[in-house]
């Protein structure tokens, strides 16, 4: 059995196959709930219901999604043109940094916002930018050195945690002095958890999507992504094109960690992100690296979070079926993407 690719794939393939991935998902899903001895209905219900079933459990819900839409389309970003960033993660602690140095004091003014989110995409920018040079002069793997760069980022935090940057005042687990009210975000609803970083995370889905199908850049990026020798061949500066998705993609990560202090948290600790870098991962894949797909691939990533933590509470049920839904979507989407551009053919 091999291979053969499909040059013009049906519009039934590219819609029902990764249909039936989230149905496979579900399925096992099932199966999951039932080997821990839960009822697989009543379980799934459960979980939806703890994600969408009151104004409360939607408003979390898209709280939880707002860094993972800025790590998907940093992720969506620098896959699509084959700059394989794993380190996400890494340049999200950096705009969370960023997001207290200038956030504690040092600017007060009404300006202190967007000159502090510009300086955390400047960081995330900076932090991706040394791997894609190591990529272009050295061909160094970007995979290793974005990875790797991930756990020199922890333990730079874990450093300025218990020095320079340790709230004086605070007590326990360490953690940074906390931002002043000129550097919070405002909530969308008073009283409640969601911020405006949710907004700015749509407005940054738009203008991907418009930076991809209508601009040069975008049109670079995809050339460089499908067959960088041809680009190359064309004229295209490929270097140049993956320094710039390098600069784009690390800043929208970076927004990722800016948010969740200036929005959520108003400080820095160590358990800021829970992993939001990797999960953007799973986000841009199952959103197949469409910018707008990130959206909804992320609003459905934490309400499956959002509402395990709320089923596990109701039926006893471990939330690491949470993390086995999410391998497992994977898993079937990419078995969908290979299918969609791929027929098996005997012999």
């Amino acid at each position: 059995m091999r291979l053969e690719p499909i040059a013009e794939p049906s519009a039934l393939r590219r819609l029902g196959l990764p249909a039936l991935a989230l149905a496979a998902t579900m399925v096992v899903a099932s199966l999951l709930a039932l080997v821990a001895g839960a009822d697989p209905f009543a379980t799934l219900g459960q979980i939806a219901t703890g994600a969408l079933g009151s104004r409360l459990a939607i408003l979390e819900t898209l709280n939880r999604a707002t860094p993972l839409i800025f790590t998907g389309l940093a992720v969506a970003v620098a896959f699509r043109a084959k700059l394989w960033n794993i380190g996400a993660e890494a340049q999200l602690y950096a705009g969370a940094i960023l997001a207290v140095l200038l956030g504690t004091g040092l600017l007060g003014s009404p300006l202190v916002l967007p000159v502090s989110a510009l300086a955390a995409m400047a960081a995330g920018a900076l932090v991706l930018l040394g791997p894609v040079l190591l990529k272009t002069r050295l061909g160094v793997d970007e995979v290793v050195t974005t990875l790797l760069l991930n756990f020199v980022m922890l333990l730079f935090v874990s450093y300025l945690l218990e020095g320079p940057m340790r709230d004086p005042l605070g007590m326990g687990w360490p953690k940074s002095a906390a931002l002043i009210p000129e550097a919070r975000l405002p909530r969308i609803v008073e009283g409640l958890r969601l911020h405006w970083g949710f907004g700015l995370a749509l407005v940054a889905a738009v203008l991907v999507w418009v930076i991809q199908t209508r601009t040069t850049l975008g049109f670079e990026i995809r050339a460089v992504g499908q067959n960088p020798e041809a680009a190359r061949f064309a004229g295209m500066p490929v270097n140049a094109v993956l320094v710039k998705t390098a600069l784009l993609s690390g800043g929208l990560a970076a927004l990722a960690g800016w948010s969740q202090v200036a929005g959520l948290k108003g400080h820095l600790s160590l358990d800021l992100s829970p992993g939001f870098g990797y999960t953007g991962i799973i986000v841009a894949m199952l959103a197949l690296l469409h910018p707008l797909g990130v959206v909804v691939t992320a609003i459905f990533v934490a309400g499956v979070f959002v509402g395990s933590d709320a089923m596990s509470r109701a039926a006893g049920v471990p939330t690491y079926i949470a993390d086995m839904i999410l391998a497992t979507a994977l898993l079937f989407m990419v078995l969908a993407i290979l299918l969609t551009r791929f027929r098996v053919v005997r012999g």
